[in-house]
């Protein structure tokens, strides 16, 4: 696989390797880019590798402009590009202290993006949206890792806690995880 790596909502925050991008100047990014204004300035499948760091709950307050990016994300990766997120909790302080974040990131909200996952909403006719179709992206989930805030790390470590019952906390009190890293393969008719 050929292509470029992209390092989108950089701050100040550089990846030596990566075109650094910022919508801001304030810290000298490699390039300056409004991800919410389509169509970005990079060419149809042209990149290997995107990352983005606590950028994309920053993104796409109005579902369209959502909508948007990611299917230009889809636009210039090229197949087998992998994207790498990394996102506060939608029930963490990280995320709900913050006036910037405009819509939470999730496993589920990017599940909608993969036609695997479409496919089985219709199989098991579930009513989830079917965006991988509707849009013609496909978007797999490789991975998905939690960060448990410090409080509950020292819980499950000092056997205070089970597997299930952090389970169990995680769905239902806030600030128990502080950020989810979802990598994520992208999927292209590779004739």
């Amino acid at each position: 696989m050929t292509g470029f790596k992209l390092n989108l909502g950089c701050g100040d925050t550089r990846i030596a390797g990566y075109v650094n991008v910022d919508k801001y100047d304030t810290f000298a990014p490699d390039m300056v880019a409004d991800l919410e204004t389509v169509p970005w300035p990079w060419p149809d499948d042209s990149v290997a590798e995107i990352q983005l760091i606590h950028v994309l709950e920053h993104l796409g307050q109005s579902t369209d402009v959502f909508l948007g990016i990611m299917t230009e994300m889809y636009r210039v990766c090229c197949h087998g590009a992998r994207v790498h997120i990394r996102v506060p909790h939608p029930r963490s302080d990280g995320f709900l202290g913050d006036p910037t974040h405009v819509r939470p990131i999730t496993p589920d909200v990017l599940s909608l993006f993969s036609l695997e996952a479409n496919r089985l909403f219709m199989a098991r006719r579930w009513p989830n949206t079917r965006l991988a179709m509707y849009l013609g992206v496909d978007f797999r989930t490789v991975s998905v890792n939690y960060t448990l805030t410090p409080r509950w790390r020292e819980k499950l470590a000092s056997g205070r806690i089970t597997h299930d019952e952090l389970a169990e906390a995680a769905e239902t009190h806030n600030n128990v995880i502080d950020e989810i890293a979802i990598d994520l393969e992208v999927l292209k008719d590779a004739a």
